[in-house]
């Protein structure tokens, strides 16, 4: 059975801490192992990458060019289904066009002072995309993270995958094609991050390296970042539902079920303000779970990660919510435009009862790749800005340099840096500056 929590009673603030605070995801020391494979690989390169896909995966690779005979991305892609292509290319446009709306301007502009100040947006040259394997094959993920890439004016996008066997979906190999991914290596796991952060056989290093993975790819993520950028440390998927009696129990608990199923780790929240409503949807989520093919791990993650709470109102639906600040967020009430001015920490937002999260999975044009475990109380979602940069940009004419520079030399004395006041004294009538 699911827990319930009772917000309007009065121990609700320790009992709703200590549920945000359980544990979710791998034990063990997954920091040392990877550190270990990073390690291998930094020092064994292509080698080391092709022993460990050979241990993991099943499949042998060349240690130069990291490819197999057994794995042809563009036969592999042939193999997708003509309706599944379709969808692919229907999800591909319309998150070409949302990430299109994002694209940052330059700008630069003379303050009152003559000096001349903006910044200017660039690409970055490469970025890795790691695709996850194992329990599911993601098509969408290759568009959601190789898209934007692609409109930001990344040169060169890399995408590794796992092909454990030799076997790499259809519908991944199409993705990989139609959203214009560079190249393409068979690796996976730690040892993929690990090569697309510092080189292995033909691989050579990226810049950035983004999309979501397993316990040991987040962590190989988390020690690499420095040497290369991430997007985002990430951890199992989230889904919080708020409901009131406008909502559909079947609807919600299929919402609910939708994250559940990824794995046993995922955590999927029902906040309502009616009782009736937690219970009914209570018993569809039971209904449906019979009916799924990933029942076991669904009603692992509900069961043991997923709960149901009752708000007094929905102004307190809305600050529990933001504590929450889940990667998925539903707004499944009769005015949700009334309560968004509320919501203030969420990966994405849904409205109304037609706008399930399964949507923005796929194809309202949205990212799916979202901050999770509360991250979004400071971060975002993935788009176009994450694979470009800014440089600021500043220009003084010799007025503008005479209005900043008694300023600039009296913090440079300050902060006792001789060098930084004599490079702006020695410009002036002032002399030679100090020291």
């Amino acid at each position: 059975m699911v827990r319930w929590i009772d917000a309007t009673q009065g121990s609700f603030k320790e009992t709703f801490a200590a549920f945000l605070d359980e544990p979710r995801g791998e034990a063990g020391d997954v920091a040392g192992t990877v550190r270990d494979v990073i390690a291998d690989v930094r020092k064994n390169g292509g080698e080391a990458v092709a022993r460990y896909t050979s241990k993991f995966d099943r499949l042998t690779l060349d240690p130069v060019t990291l490819q197999s005979d057994n794995v042809d991305l563009a036969a592999l892609a042939a193999g997708c289904p003509a309706d599944l292509r379709e969808a692919i290319d229907f999800a591909a446009e319309r998150i070409a066009a949302y990430h299109e709306k994002q694209r940052p301007v330059d700008h630069i502009f003379k303050d009152a002072s003559g000096v001349e100040l903006g910044w200017k947006w660039t690409s970055l040259d490469s970025v890795g995309v790691y695709v996850p394997g194992g329990l599911a094959s993601y098509p969408s993920s290759v568009l959601m993270n190789t898209v934007p890439a692609k409109i930001a004016g990344v040169d060169r996008v890399v995408m590794t995958a796992p092909a454990p066997g030799g076997q790499l979906a259809p519908a991944v190999a199409y993705a990989a094609l139609k959203a214009g991914v560079d190249e393409f290596y068979p690796i996976g796991g730690a040892q993929a991050i690990a090569a697309l952060a510092f080189g292995a056989g033909h691989l050579t290093p990226v810049d950035k390296i983004v999309g979501p993975g397993n316990a040991y790819v987040a962590e190989a993520k988390r020690q690499v970042f420095g040497t290369v950028g991430i997007d985002t440390i990430a951890g199992p998927s989230e889904i919080l539902v708020v409901a009131d009696e406008s909502a559909n129990p079947d609807w919600i608990a299929a919402d609910l079920l939708s994250q559940s199923e990824h794995d046993t780790s995922s955590q999927s929240i029902l906040i309502t303000v009616n009782k009736d409503v937690g219970k009914a949807v209570e018993e569809a989520v039971e209904k449906q779970l019979k009916s799924l093919s990933t029942e076991a791990r669904a009603r692992q993650a509900w069961e043991s990660h997923g709960a149901i709470i009752l708000a007094g109102s929905l102004d307190q639906a809305a600050d529990i919510a933001n504590t929450i600040a889940a990667e998925h967020l539903e707004l499944a009430v009769e005015d949700p435009d009334l309560l968004l001015p509320q919501i203030r920490h969420a990966g994405a937002v849904f409205l109304g009862h037609h706008t399930p999260e399964a949507l923005g999975d796929y194809v309202t044009g949205s990212n799916h790749v979202l901050p999770t475990s509360r991250a979004a109380r400071f971060s975002s979602g993935l788009g176009l800005a994450d694979f470009m940069k800014r440089m600021s940009i500043q220009r003084a004419s010799a007025d503008g340099f005479n209005a900043l520079a008694p300023a600039a030399l009296r913090l440079a004395e300050a902060e006792g840096l001789p060098a930084h006041a004599r490079s702006v004294s020695i410009r002036t009538n002032s002399g030679g500056g100090h020291g």
